[in-house]
């Protein structure tokens, strides 16, 4: 079978159309998703107080729509402490805020995970062992 000049383009074309809107997708930010907790550092300060700086990425997208705040849960889903965040950070991702929190001598792991305004929690949480 006899493939035309003008059939093999088009054939071509096909893929790299693909290509181009698979890329396009993949590396849109039209769509802020939910908070993620990328990495968190404590440092025990006393017996019972720890710092906790945790690192976040959200794609910011104004007051309407930015990561507000980050928790400090125990093992059964108590919240500790929670670190407000006043404003969007449009242009500082992924970004570090810390604070000081006192906690209960029996927890000996957190969970810390981020909200954003829009979509609430649901992003990438982190689990660790408090130092000792």
């Amino acid at each position: 079978m006899k493939v035309s000049t003008r059939s093999k383009r088009r054939i071509g074309i096909i893929p790299t159309l693909s290509i181009c809107v698979a890329m396009l997708l993949s590396s849109s930010p039209v769509l802020a998703g939910e908070a993620d907790v990328l990495d968190v550092k404590i440092t025990k300060t006393d017996a019972d107080m720890y710092r906790f700086s945790v690192t976040v990425q959200h794609e910011d997208e104004g007051w309407d729509h930015y990561a507000d705040r980050w928790d400090v849960l125990d093992e059964k889903g108590n919240i500790l402490g929670t670190r407000v965040l006043m404003h969007p950070h449009e242009n500082e991702q992924p970004f570090t805020r810390s604070m000081k929190l006192s906690v209960p001598m029996h927890v000996k792991k957190v969970t810390i995970r981020a909200r954003d305004k829009k979509h609430g929690y649901g992003g990438k949480e982190l689990t660790v062992d408090l130092p000792n």
